[in-house]
């Protein structure tokens, strides 16, 4: 596999962490995500950054959403049912990147 090129970018700033969501084209005119993390840690006079990268093809992309989506849904009505979530709702200036779309799990 081999990056030609970036063709969408989100970026959601998350305190001390950045995840970027990339839409990348392969060489076979064939398209895929990459969902990389990025702490940032105090070094010195500056800071280093730590990365994990994931990628995500588009075989996997319904199955995935499913999965987050469960996932989040579990811990909201089972695990915290009474816990206010709304205070965690996404603002402007968190919500960064190349595009308009915003992402949105429905």
């Amino acid at each position: 596999m081999e990056d030609r090129e970036k063709i969408y970018s989100k970026r959601v700033r998350a305190g001390k962490r950045t995840y970027f969501f990339d839409v990348r084209s392969m060489r076979s005119n064939d398209y895929y995500l990459t969902i990389t993390e990025s702490r940032r840690h105090p070094q010195g006079d500056g800071f280093t950054y730590e990365k994990h990268k994931m990628f995500l093809y588009k075989e996997d992309f319904d199955k995935f959403i499913d999965a987050l989506k469960e996932s989040v849904d579990h811990v909201k009505t089972e695990l915290m049912p009474d816990f206010d979530f709304s205070q965690y709702e996404a603002k402007a200036d968190e919500l960064d990147g190349i595009g308009s779309t915003e992402l949105k799990w429905e």
